[in-house]
């Protein structure tokens, strides 16, 4: 069967109804929801290229996975391909079970060519869009897919019942072969290169070159309210999205529901994951819309700037029209900062006796990072690399870029071997002051090292991120495994810790698992470290991640028994 004809038969199978679960087992509450991840070589083809490249089961994007609030998961994942591999859950919180978090060599080895290992973990106290995708190098490119929980039996919706629910995944497709992409980068220390189109369901879609019959195409009937999973898989790139001549409803971020708000326009970043509901005309419209996606970017490098589109389409009344207008619609300029803050404004917790927002009140640990861009000397002298002035770029936190050990952390803390592998001395302030957002200093060097912060279980953390002008101010996405977090405040330039808090928001903040940075701008978050393990903290630019912008916390177990990390699987992976 040709990838055009896959495409298609994806476009169709893939994205049906969840209405009445008419395609999931009917288990009752709290079952145990087995899957099997086949990781396997499959020849795909978009843009008139075809290449081989790593899936799940044969699929781009990979299969949905689908189970109830209290549910308990079982996912088998076996390696048939010659990379190492690994998947994380984003979004789900792996409370005591961190094991099955996924991040290599964070909170496991990653899975080695011909073996297995089994996820398995029970989805506590959340409900909503999630997605899961390769934790290793640059393998979730191609190895990504939804994670839909749903509420409870018989838990209704704070919103409107959606008459059919829809996943929207926006991904990258490069010709090329990502890990190449990276490696190269890596060894000349200069940025990689973008990639060739942005995909809606792993379609490009007709505004690329040899991509019209690779198009996602939502058909809809008129008077009827979809709820659309909108799930942002690019690699790099922060995006708006619309849909001509049609209003959505923002209800949920990241998994929590939010106070509803109409938009014509969103703003997601990579990571983040936002529920819209869609009301279609009362009529037939005669008329088709092209849905379209491009990037928001605030830096100085290069980004794929290109667009997206699929098309929406109302089922045709019984006459038949043979061609109809295209909409379409009008999206921000790609720097447009002002539409990013005023948009992100708007969200806010639901904050109700159901659906409460239990922001911490009192905080026992204030915490301070820089987040930033800067250089490392080139590998070996007498070697000129591509980064600024012969260096080689590299990201860090607090000035730390951080390195990934070749044991797993969580395996080194459990066991009680640590010594060698990371110090638990990671810095909760600069070592450094300076005008954070203003001239940058000359010295744009960082340092290197496996650090890690460790925080007392139930410790009440307030952390203030802020982005630097070094090397030009960027919006950087940060994602904190293991925990939501409240977002109590943002602002531009430097943070002022005597007048900005006066204006947190401590009633309803919106609580997410991945936040934007502004350009230029810092963060507020603050959260209740009570989920005992290693959890990463990193930027969903994969770029920035590759070169360190990157960390770990290292939370202590509490005293009760159910206060503490579970013990590891029998077939943990080994490094």
């Amino acid at each position: 069967m040709g990838s055009s004809a896959l495409g298609m038969l994806f476009s169709i199978g893939f994205f049906i109804t969840l209405i009445s679960l008419s395609i999931v087992p009917q288990y009752s509450e709290g079952k145990t929801r087995h899957y099997e991840f086949n990781i396997k070589m499959q020849n795909v083809t978009r843009l008139c290229h075809t290449k081989s490249m790593v899936t799940v089961n044969g699929k781009f994007p990979g299969p949905r996975v689908v189970a109830r609030e209290g549910d308990r998961l079982v996912i088998k994942v076996m390696n048939h391909v010659a990379s190492n591999i690994s998947i994380h859950w984003h979004g789900i919180r792996q409370l005591r079970s961190g094991w099955a978090d996924g991040p290599a060599y964070i909170t496991q080895c990653p899975i080695q060519t011909g073996q297995s290992y089994v996820y398995n973990f029970t989805v506590i106290g959340q409900r909503g869009t999630f997605w899961w995708h390769g934790h290793i190098s640059w393998l979730r490119s191609t190895v990504y897919g939804p994670l839909i929980i749903l509420p409870k039996r018989n838990v209704p919706y704070p919103f409107e019942k959606p008459y059919i629910e829809v996943p929207v995944i926006f991904g990258e497709w490069f010709s090329a072969d990502p890990e190449a992409i990276i490696k190269q980068a890596l060894q000349t220390g200069g940025g990689p290169n973008v990639s060739d189109a942005y995909t809606i369901n792993g379609l490009p879609g007709p505004s690329y070159n040899c991509s019209a019959r690779d198009t996602f195409k939502l058909k809809v009937k008129p008077g009827k309210t979809y709820l659309l999973q909108i799930i942002n898989a690019a690699l790099n790139d922060e995006l708006f999205f619309s849909i001509p001549n049609h209003t959505l409803t923002v209800v949920a971020v990241d998994a929590i529901y939010v106070k509803p708000f109409e938009s014509n326009i969103i703003l997601i970043t990579p990571g983040q994951t936002t529920n819209v509901l869609l009301k279609t005309k009362p009529y037939f419209p005669g008329a088709a819309f092209l849905m379209t996606a491009r990037p928001y970017f605030t830096g100085q490098g290069t980004f794929d700037n290109s667009s997206v589109a699929g098309i929406l389409e109302y089922k045709f009344p019984s006459f038949h029209l043979k061609k109809l207008p295209l909409f379409k619609p009008t999206l921000p300029p790609l720097n447009d900062t002002s539409f990013a803050t005023n948009f992100t404004k708007k969200l806010r917790s639901l904050a109700s006796p159901q659906f409460p927002a239990n922001v911490p009140k009192k905080v026992d640990k204030q915490l301070f990072f820089t987040v930033s861009l800067g250089t490392n000397p080139c590998d070996h002298k007498n070697q000129t690399c591509q980064g600024p002035n012969g260096t080689k770029f590299s990201a860090s936190v607090n000035n730390i870029s951080f390195t990934l050990p070749t044991t797993a952390l969580l395996q080194a803390h459990f066991f009680g071997q640590s010594n060698g592998i990371y110090k638990p001395d990671f810095p909760i302030n600069p070592f450094h002051w300076f005008n954070y957002t203003g001239n940058p200093p000359n010295n744009t060097m960082v340092s290197n090292g496996t650090k890690l912060l460790v925080l007392p279980f139930n410790t009440s953390v307030e952390l203030i991120l802020q982005d630097t002008s070094i090397l030009g101010a960027e919006s950087h996405p940060l994602h904190l495994h293991g925990y939501n977090f409240f977002v109590v405040g943002q602002g531009f330039g430097n943070y002022d810790p005597q007048k900005d808090p006066k204006n947190f928001n401590l009633v309803d903040p919106i609580e997410r698992n991945t936040v934007g940075v502004p350009s230029g701008g810092w963060v507020a978050i603050r959260f209740l470290a009570d989920n005992p393990g290693v959890w990463f903290m990193h930027c969903r630019l994969e770029v920035h991640t590759s070169w360190g912008l990157k960390m770990a916390w290292l939370v202590l177990d509490g005293k009760l028994p159910n206060q503490k990390l579970l013990p590891p699987p029998e077939d943990l992976p080994k490094c």
